[in-house]
């Protein structure tokens, strides 16, 4: 049994990542809750729930309560973290340091707040995803030197440029790893007459995603329902296929880089020359991401160690005093 006085928890669109001072990341599941639709009753969360996805009958729903890193689901929130804190064996009443995407509206806040607390926590303290991510990332920031942090998720891709510790201007956008998912999965129902599920689609992703054109062919066989006439079949795909279907997100993902460096001071874009861009999530695994935003921006770009623990390993290093809090 742990009973920290203080915790971090990365709530992200697709996982939730809990931190414990001294534990480490003692969980990291699905952000997925399956229930009753009639009664609202909780039957599954996290790992359990994601086997539910596309498989349940119609009497039970099978979904995440979060959507671009904002709860839309109140309820099925506080649900999925009460038992997220009890699998990870807390059963003390937490302070938690949560991540939330960069320039969140006050009304999504409070939810997060209101989940959380009803889940247990003792008290909330708010910091913004990109925040959390250069702070995981162990980036110097006692000097005042202009640094960029792209943290892509699930749900949304945030963005800051950061100086002497502090945020100077950032921005969150719902162009993320999801949308790399549906590409493929417009592809594969465009080029081949295939429908696959999501979570085949973050397979695809994973093995044969890549940012730049492939060198070398690789190939990878698919399951999933024939558009004319439902059957379930198979398909060979290659990575040539994939890189070309995340280009459109990846010019998304580009565009909004290239917004934010064009409101940032002379000073910081001189600095943001050496310094370049730190990237962070679970999306900056995507093959050679790296590559294309350098070959594109011409400046230093460079994926974090751990990229997709940033932000939760980030909340534990953060001035509470300079955070926003409820208790």
């Amino acid at each position: 049994m742990i009973f920290p006085l203080r915790m971090g928890l990365d709530l992200g669109t697709s996982r939730v990542r809990i931190n414990v001072k001294g534990q480490g990341i003692v969980l990291d599941e699905p952000a997925v809750v399956a229930y009753y639709r009639n009664e609202g009753k909780v039957l599954a969360v996290g790992l359990k729930a994601l086997d539910m996805l596309g498989k349940t009958p119609a009497h039970i729903q099978a979904a995440s309560p979060i959507r671009h890193g904002v709860i839309i689901n109140l309820p099925m929130a506080e649900a999925m973290l009460r038992y997220f804190l009890r699998q990870a064996g807390i059963l003390f009443s937490p302070k938690l340091v949560i991540s939330v995407p960069a320039n969140i509206t006050n009304v999504a806040r409070r939810a997060v707040r209101e989940a959380t607390l009803a889940a247990g926590a003792s008290k909330v303290w708010l910091i913004e995803a990109p925040t959390a991510a250069s702070l995981g990332a162990s980036i110097d920031m006692s000097t005042p030197i202009g640094m960029m942090v792209v943290d892509i998720g699930s749900g949304t891709t945030d963005l800051a440029v950061l100086s002497a510790g502090q945020t100077i201007i950032s921005d969150s956008v719902r162009i993320a790893g999801n949308q790399c998912n549906l590409a493929i999965q417009d592809m594969m129902r465009y080029n081949h007459s295939l429908l696959i599920s999501d979570r085949l689609a973050e397979e695809i992703k994973i093995s044969l995603g890549t940012a730049v054109s492939p060198k070398k062919v690789k190939e990878m066989e698919v399951k999933g329902s024939d558009v004319v006439n439902g059957l379930p079949r198979t398909q060979i795909i290659t990575n040539q296929e994939i890189y070309q279907a995340l280009q459109e997100p990846l010019q998304g993902i580009l565009s909004s880089v290239k917004s934010l460096l064009a409101q940032t001071t002379p000073a910081l874009a001189g600095d943001l020359v050496s310094s370049g861009i730190v990237l962070t999530g679970g999306g900056a695994q995507l093959g050679e991401i790296d590559i294309y935003l350098q070959s594109q921006l011409q400046i230093p770009v460079r994926v974090a160690e751990n990229p997709q623990h940033c932000v939760a390993l980030g909340t534990l290093k953060a001035d509470i005093d300079t955070l926003s809090s409820e208790s």
